[in-house]
């Protein structure tokens, strides 16, 4: 064997430990019920980790640094995936990596024929969803429209500094990034109206996506909405879950399927999902409305489902279909 050929199995064998298949976002919009119903999959492998953001390498605050898990070094990371070198598509599903500009070419530099998926929402609904998780969790004790404010006017911002409400639904330079270092074919736009309306459906496109068996998908179990909106039982269990030493245990000590089980089912509760400040939603609103419009004319159709729950729906989607009609 010459040395070109040395070099090129080098290349090959590096490759094959990394995973190559990346579910990169939006925040709240999806992103664990396609971890769940895609690890059903044969052909389809996913850590007990779902979200490593390993390529997003955060360097949290430290009031946040107890709310975050993350992996850092590569040797830990690539641990993830010992046991897979037989399944074709090896996936990680951090939904940092839509949001982070370095991710895309930090992906590409081990892994360049990666697909990548992106499942987007309804960006103001979006956030108000992410703010929810976080006052559950302890993490914010603002209204929505003053954490929104606060949030936006931070000089300081990062995954694990910020929450970041308003830029993780700025879309189109998200999806540009990807496209540009990965090529459209490579990088699959999905919604979320469609994975809650049709969930096999959904799951029917991603296998022709990836070249896999759509067979398996009769057996996949896609009834139960993963990461639904529940409440704390009570303002004691928001402070224990946002708690230091409550999420050193459940990182470090307690196995993470119990953290997590003892957190939906002991310490939180079934409940109607609050209503939005309006002032909150006609804020966002004009950040939104012409990043939609910017996103229609970079994937060439229209998103209604993307203004879904905006004031002025029959003028938003007006205006949707007039770009597309140019």
């Amino acid at each position: 064997m010459d040395f070109r050929q040395e070099d090129f199995m080098r290349k090959v064998s590096r490759e094959s430990s990394w995973p190559n298949l990346f579910i990169v976002g939006a925040v709240k919009s999806g992103t664990t019920s396609l971890y769940a119903y895609l690890g059903q999959h044969p052909a389809v492998f996913f850590p007990e980790i779902k979200e490593p953001h390993f390529f997003t390498r955060p360097h949290p605050s430290p009031a946040q640094r107890h709310l975050i898990t993350f992996v850092r070094e590569e040797s830990r990371y690539l641990q993830l995936y010992r046991n897979a070198a037989h399944y074709p598509w090896r996936g990680d599903a951090s939904p940092s990596y839509l949001w982070c500009p370095e991710a895309p070419a930090r992906i590409a530099e081990v892994a360049p024929n990666a697909r990548i998926i992106a499942i987007l929402r309804d960006p103001i609904e979006r956030a108000h969803a992410q703010y929810l998780m976080d006052y559950s969790e302890g993490a914010i004790r603002q209204l929505f429209y003053e954490a929104l404010q606060t949030d936006w006017k931070r000089s300081d911002k990062g995954w694990g500094v910020s929450q970041l409400y308003v830029e993780l639904g700025l879309y189109t330079e998200q999806i540009r990034r990807y496209r540009a270092i990965f090529g459209n074919e490579n990088v699959l736009v999905l919604l979320t109206e469609d994975l809650k309306k049709d969930p096999r459906g959904v799951l029917r496109t991603i296998t022709r996506f990836l070249g896999v068996d759509e067979a398996p998908i009769r057996t996949i179990d896609t009834h139960e909405a993963h990461n639904r909106y529940r409440q704390p039982k009570g303002a004691w269990a928001r402070r224990l879950a946002g708690h230091p030493v409550s999420r050193f245990l459940g990182k470090r000590v307690v196995p993470r399927r119990f953290g997590v089980y003892a957190w939906e089912h002991w310490l939180q509760k079934e409940a109607v999902k609050p209503a939005r400040d309006e002032r909150a939603t006609y804020f966002l609103q004009d950040i939104y409305a012409p990043e939609i419009k910017a996103l229609e004319a970079e994937l060439g159709r229209p998103l209604p489902e993307l203004r879904r729950s905006w004031p002025n729906v029959p003028e938003a989607f007006a205006a949707g279909a007039a770009l597309m009609e140019r």
